[in-house]
């Protein structure tokens, strides 16, 4: 939130030392993330008066006009489709140097001498705004330095407000605690009421039943404004250096007075009205389209605001297209309502929308301060656009939101969980700075928030308060006394930093995602019940993932389209079902094996590299054999490079190229390679057992097996490893061939065997016959045949 500093000094005394006051702030709980300044140094730049305007004799779009500074008047040529007689501009004299770093000449255009330079506000970097030229207000003095005429030196903090802050969400808040943090009063502008002049009003029903969602609803109809009137200068101003764009007086005033008193409001055209207004729920299925254009269909369980015969807007959120303001509007009826945080909470991200009037209904808008806010608005628009005021009207529902409940706070508490001796005068008083109602005495105190305050409701809460007015800073640093446990190491599981290092240093680069996901980017890939967030971040992460690859594709996406060719990632992280939830490492690669050099030929990734890098994470465990690789499909995946591993008769985790279908409809130019490992099963460890190095010299012996060319090659291995026994200390798989010289269907696999005993030398003999007796179990148990040599 954006909050411009003079605004804030029409509330309170802020002092002079502007950094001073934003670091009080941020330690108060308030973060200003930024400060700047509201517009650039314009040296050179004045107010200037345009005492004439006549058509350029060369060009038909540009004027020569005579403009005046004060104490001179110069000829300046002009394109702005705005400019007239009588008009005050800023200008930029000759010397004077544009933020975009123009600087003014004197020249001439189609023959015409230009003695300067006529301004929009874009081309002063005050703001977007281009179409023509910058309008001053007509009491500016012309000639006056145009800094010190607009206040752009005026600072503007940028404020990080923590969810339970919705107080703060104001100028009205920030000037709260300003004042509780320097101890000095507020003096907020006046607030007076506004005299009905006419007695029309607009009837309201509030027929929401359990929970009640609206509690209160404040209106007030102003009849006969003037159509397109503009909100003053200053008030628009004040709105652009919060970032707000200006647009008409009504539309200004209902967002000038959120941001001033934090009290959202809604303004509809009366004549668009039918009936009366009704604070209900949503029906199954009634739709609403929305000031932004879309339709969406709203849940029994929305908040809105319907007239008799449609619904008008999403109570809390957005108005309806229906009742809004436009340029001819001429009477308007203005709401301002006070909604359960509960019934708005999550309400808007449903959709998509998140608005400032829903930031601050979530966190919670003071139910007190409804009348105050139409008053301000309706002044505001009376003096702008004119018009007649009808009475206030205040429309409850059948029961109150329930008052502030007291809180015990103890003296003793607050010390021993500040761990700094502080009065209990000071308590009291810092507590009542804060508008908080303190009673009782004797090191005990029933504090009652304010109505403002929606996040106190037990004694820690206010000890929280009592310690950011005292100043963090004021709380000493204590070492910490007490026993440290030392967290236990085991040798029985693969630590997850060491997975994670075996990654780095095959290539593979760690990001971190967020828990939750895009529903529908997970349905396509991992089409299994996800759980539903009740309050998601967007509805780009509405569910809970069951799958990291959905993140990790999304980031390996983003990084493709910053032309990164060659991209592996991994993540360690947890997947959620609706029952449990599992611990995974993850990891997606695509592009080149290497990167790019003069050493080696360039070569995709194929599913094999990245089962090379699956097996050395397996291999941590001390255990390879243990695992295997087995076919199986996975809506993920390519029906023909996806596997399942196992360990022993366990799955741990999936390995294989994503489906194309998948690669298209996430815009992936390469084939993509992911992998999922459970790292509870998939990187259990062995115990490492002492094992006696041979002295005595190995053999070797290779073998080239013809089986079924669907038998997988793990099979035979199996096979080889039963029958060696002992003796067989490696097995290393040395091809894999299918070709013409092998009868169709079959295909040959090469094995090398290492053979080696801990107490002798094995000789020839015995080696051969171990040999034979693998053989012999091959065709018995997989009807493998020996490929002569």
């Amino acid at each position: 939130m954006k909050i411009s500093l003079s605004w804030l000094r029409d509330w309170v005394d802020t002092g002079d030392d502007v950094p001073a006051l934003a670091h009080a702030l941020t330690m108060a709980g308030l973060e200003i993330e930024g400060v700047a300044a509201a517009g650039p140094s314009l040296p050179g730049v004045v107010v200037g008066e345009v005492k004439s305007v006549t058509k350029h004799p060369d060009a038909e779009k540009l004027n020569v006009c005579v403009v005046s500074t004060g104490s001179e008047e110069l000829q300046i040529v002009c394109g702005a489709p705005n400019v007239r007689a009588g008009m005050k501009a800023p200008l930029a004299t000759i010397g004077a140097k544009l933020p975009g770093g123009m600087e003014i000449k004197r020249a001439k255009l189609r023959g015409v001498e230009s003695a300067g330079m006529l301004c929009s506000a874009r081309e002063l970097a005050i703001n977007e705004e281009a179409s023509g030229l910058f309008d001053l207000p007509a009491d500016l003095p012309a000639g006056q330095d145009l800094v010190n005429a607009l206040a752009l030196d005026d600072t503007i903090f940028e404020v990080n407000l923590t969810p339970n802050r919705g107080d703060a969400m104001s100028v009205q808040g920030i000037a709260r605690e300003v004042a509780a943090t320097r101890g000095t009063p507020l003096h907020p502008p006046k607030i007076e009421p506004v005299a009905a002049t006419i007695k029309d009003t607009f009837p309201v029903r509030i027929e929401t039943g359990e929970p009640v969602g609206c509690y209160k609803f404040v209106s007030r109809i102003v009849r006969g404004v003037r159509p397109n009137a503009a909100s003053p200068f200053w008030m628009q101003e004040r709105l652009r250096r919060v970032g707000l764009r200006p647009i008409s007086a009504v539309v200004d005033i209902t967002n000038y007075v959120m941001l001033e008193l934090g009290a959202p409001m809604h303004a509809y055209d009366l004549n668009r009205l039918s009936g009366s207004i009704i604070v209900r729920f949503a029906k199954q299925g009634e739709k609403l389209k929305l000031l932004d254009g879309r339709e969406i269909e709203l849940t029994p369980d929305v908040l809105v605001i319907a007239d008799e015969r449609s619904i008008l807007g999403m109570a809390g959120v957005m108005g309806g297209e229906d009742s809004g303001i436009s340029g001819d509007t001429v009477d308007v009826l203005f709401e301002c309502a006070f909604f359960d945080p509960n019934d708005v909470v999550g309400r808007g991200r449903r959709y998509g929308l998140i608005t400032d009037a829903s930031q601050r209904f979530e966190r919670g808008v003071d139910p007190e301060l409804q009348e105050r806010a139409i008053e301000r608005a309706t002044r505001l628009l009376l003096d702008c656009a004119g018009g007649n005021a009808g009475p206030l009207v205040v429309t409850r529902a059948s029961r109150s939101y329930p008052a502030p409940s007291a809180v015990r706070l103890r003296h003793s508490r607050v010390e021993h969980v500040l761990g700094v001796k502080i009065d209990a005068s000071l308590v009291q008083s810092l507590l009542t700075r804060l508008g908080m109602t303190v009673n009782g005495g004797a090191g005990e105190w029933q504090v009652t928030p304010p109505t403002w305050r929606f996040d106190i409701h037990i004694e820690e809460d206010l000890i929280e308060e009592v310690a950011r007015l005292f100043g963090f800073d004021n709380i000493p640093e204590q070492p910490e006394i007490g026993a440290h446990e030392i967290a236990p190491w085991t040798e029985t599981r693969v630590r997850n930093e060491r997975a994670s290092d075996l990654l780095v240093d095959r290539g593979y680069q760690e990001v971190i995602n967020y828990a939750f996901t895009d529903a529908a980017v997970q349905a396509a890939l991992c089409p299994e019940p996800a759980v539903a967030l009740s309050n998601p971040i967007s509805a780009e992460l509405a569910v809970m993932r069951v799958s990291l690859w959905p993140s990790l594709l999304q980031v390996l996406g983003s990084n493709q389209r910053r032309q990164q060719p060659r991209v592996r990632l991994f993540e360690v992280g947890r997947r959620y079902s609706a029952s449990d939830e599992t611990e995974v490492i993850a990891g997606v690669a695509t592009g080149s094996v290497l990167p790019e050099q003069w050493g080696a030929e360039t070569r995709k990734v194929d599913f094999f590299d990245v089962k090379s890098d699956v097996e050395a994470l397996l291999a941590l465990t001390g255990e390879p054999d243990a695992f295997r690789f087995v076919a199986e499909p996975h809506p993920t995946l390519h029906p023909g490079q996806s596997a399942r591993i196992y360990r022993g008769d366990r799955a741990v985790g999936w390995l294989g190229a994503v489906h194309p279908e998948h690669l298209r409809r996430l815009d992936l130019t390469y084939p993509v390679f992911v992998f999922e490992l459970e790292t509870a099963g998939g990187l259990a460890a062995l115990v490492p057992q002492f094992e006696e190095i041979s002295r005595y010299p190995a053999i070797r012996r290779d073998i080239a097996a013809i089986v079924d060319e669907g038998l997988p090659v793990e099979a035979v291995r199996d096979v080889v490893r039963n029958s060696a026994g002992s003796l067989l200390k490696r097995l290393t798989v040395l091809s894999v061939y299918q070709g013409q010289q092998l009868q169709k269907g079959k295909k040959s696999i090469a094995l090398g065997l290492h053979l080696q005993d801990t107490s002798r030398t094995l000789t020839d003999n015995e080696a051969d016959a171990l040999v034979a007796q693998v053989v012999e179990q091959l065709g018995r148990q997989l009807n493998a045949t020996l490929r002569d040599q």
